[in-house]
């Protein structure tokens, strides 16, 4: 007999099949079991009707405990009435492994005890289609990338020096010398630019920021592309066609993730839609100030409420260019007719999701970037490396990091950002 699994179920309609699964809830009268099961691909019910299995099959169905592991086996039938479609009917139940007390049930609970029972809140059916949404992610942007001629490139975890500053990072000891557990990868990617022509890194970022709001974790994921030959305008294009694309790769292989969450298809489906609206930075200002924001000023980097208000306004994925040259990192190219003013966006999510991209053009000429090194304190010595991209064949080129855990939450319509990541690591949180 053919061992499946719950997500292939429509495949086998009217066959009778083994499914390994555990018991996520249940609910029994005297005539009739049903058994809510999971199995890492979906949920769906399992039915026992007493009259049609011997008595001790019946017996264990009633007996069974939330989060028991068990091998079931029936035939698969189509079930109208449910989001997934499919459902078994029970003939045979093995019991793999009991579970008795599970911690997380049905009731509510809260945050911190479903933190502190993160290892186990995973198997919850939320978690789990927020997990599938994160996959899917993932997946879709290797294929945008491959398919666009770019190549992975890993850049150390570890560094000896800071794209944007010490302020915010871990130290560690690396035998004789200081390390830092990375902020970023762009230096490297830039580096490998001058390769590879376009290349991409996806691995975990580290930020010592003491926040405690929804959008931020101290461990998170980036995807940083960098583009040689490539002005901000061209980078803009790709970073739209890239959002556009794992919005609608969510659309089409996460529908079921997406009607547990509740999350609205229809209002995902308008964010596949390009052009993103622009805004310049001075421009923002000024919306902002005509709709009573009385607290922010020209030269103030946008806070939550703000940005909110700013997507809010185009409800899209919206561009904010070119910011005050005081609130952003060295290696970003000044404006070419303002000294006030470097070339970069920030791309704000709509719905109060915030930033979830952040680009530049970056500075091309060897001795401006030395004296922005200088200016922002930092070790000549340690930069000398980055510093050698401008003197061999220096080129036009863009790039920008999108923050994996911020989309997840995004486009899945959750409210916190932990719960994008299967581990959070919080500012308060290192368990489990």
């Amino acid at each position: 007999m053919e061992q499946i699994q719950i997500i292939d179920s429509k495949k086998h309609v009217g066959e009778t099949v083994t499914i390994g699964a555990w018991v996520a809830n249940k609910r029994s009268s005297g005539k009739i079991a049903f058994l809510q099961l999971r199995d890492g691909t979906a949920f769906f019910q399992g039915v026992v009707v007493k009259s049609e299995v011997p008595e001790e099959v019946f017996q264990t169905a009633k007996n069974l405990s939330q989060e028991t592991s068990i091998l079931v086996t029936g035939e698969i039938r189509e079930d109208s009435r449910s989001k997934f479609g499919y459902e078994i009917g029970i003939t045979n139940i093995e019991v793999v492994s009991e579970s008795h007390d599970y911690p997380i049930t049905p009731k509510e609970h809260g945050t911190d005890f479903l933190m502190d029972h993160r290892h186990l809140w995973l198997r919850s059916s939320r978690q789990h289609a927020v997990m599938q949404i994160r996959n899917e992610i993932i997946r879709a942007t290797y294929e945008f990338f491959n398919n666009n001629q770019f190549v992975k490139i890993d850049p150390p975890i570890l560094t000896g020096s800071a794209p944007e500053g010490t302020t915010d990072l871990f130290e560690t000891n690396y035998f004789d010398q200081k390390a830092y557990l990375s902020q970023s990868g762009q230096l490297y990617m830039e580096a490998a630019a001058m390769a590879f022509g376009k290349v991409f890194s996806f691995g975990p970022t580290f930020r010592a920021e003491k926040s405690k709001t929804r959008r931020h974790l101290i461990e998170f994921w980036m995807i940083e592309p960098e583009m040689a030959f490539t002005h901000q305008e061209q980078s803009l294009e790709v970073q739209e066609q890239y959002v556009a694309f794992l919005v609608q790769s969510v659309l089409d292989n996460c529908e079921y993730a997406l009607d547990v969450l509740e999350r609205d298809k229809e209002v995902l489906k308008t964010y596949t839609k390009l052009p993103f609206p622009r805004i310049t930075y001075d421009d923002a200002i000024e919306l902002l100030k005509k709709n009573g924001f009385d607290d922010i000023e020209w030269g103030d980097d946008f806070g939550s409420p703000h940005e909110t208000f700013i997507a809010n306004s185009f409800e899209q994925p919206v561009f904010i260019l070119n910011y005050p040259k005081a609130i952003k990192p060295f290696y970003m190219k000044p404006h070419p007719t303002r000294e006030d003013v470097v070339i970069c966006a920030d791309m704000i999510a709509p719905e109060g999701y915030g930033e979830i991209i952040g680009g530049s053009e970056r500075a091309t000429d060897y001795d401006f970037l030395l004296e922005q090194i200088k200016n922002h304190g930092l070790d000549e010595k340690e930069y000398s490396w980055y510093l050698d991209l401008r003197k061999y064949g220096s080129v036009p080129h863009s790039g920008f990091g999108l923050g994996l855990e911020r989309t997840v939450t995004w486009i899945s319509g959750i409210d916190h950002v932990r719960e994008a990541i299967p581990f959070p690591r919080l500012l308060n949180r290192i368990y489990p």
